[in-house]
């Protein structure tokens, strides 16, 4: 009995983590995307601080479970994420107004 949880709860870990992996490798080619593009257009502010906040909630979930295990390092490593592309969409946005005069 005692087996069966701690395996489902090392599976659920795993999948936890494949699907934090999967959001993972979307960022770099989202901040490269932002980089180049040096404009918000197509960029959404708020779906940034929703995910921002999602990965927050994450990460204090595992804080106060005490969970500290390696899950936690894919939540911070895309919280970092997250942020990189929040600071490029406020320097795009600076751009687009210096481009459009405001």
């Amino acid at each position: 009995m005692i087996a069966e949880i701690l395996e489902s709860l090392m599976i659920a870990e795993i999948l936890e983590s494949l699907m934090m992996l999967a959001f993972g490798c979307a960022w770099p080619a989202n901040i490269l995307t932002s980089i180049r593009s040096r404009t918000t257009k197509g960029k959404s502010l708020s779906f940034l601080l929703i995910v921002l906040v999602g990965y927050a909630c994450g990460i204090a979930a595992k804080l106060t479970a005490g969970r500290l295990n390696y899950v936690l390092a894919f939540y911070l490593a895309n919280f970092i994420m997250a942020s990189i592309d929040l600071l490029l969409y406020c320097r795009n946005l600076r751009l687009d107004r210096q481009k459009s005069g405001y």
